[in-house]
């Protein structure tokens, strides 16, 4: 099963870099549920969500789910705030 793991910070300050090497992992796996693994998240803000949304659309662009692993509760609790945690499943 391959996996695109984060950073451990995904904040403003790195948010494009981030972004840019999920879409690249999106759009070469041939997987048809692509996997994001927040194991190491250890510090990030509501880019985080951002990027996680911007994933998921373009997963879904390309026909693929998108499942995040390992979410920090703080994350899931982040989302939960903003509205989205049922589209990201958290």
């Amino acid at each position: 099963m391959a996996v695109f793991s984060t950073g451990v910070t995904l904040t403003h300050v790195s948010a494009m870099t981030e972004l840019e090497a999920g879409l690249d992992y999106i759009a070469k796996s041939s997987a048809e549920v692509v996997r994001i693994d927040c194991a190491s998240l250890a510090q990030f803000d509501s880019s985080a969500l951002a990027i996680l949304l911007a994933w998921l659309r373009a997963a879904h662009a390309q026909g693929k789910a998108l499942e995040v692993l390992h979410a920090p509760t703080k994350l899931a609790h982040l989302a939960r705030a903003y509205g989205v945690d049922e589209l990201l499943k958290l």
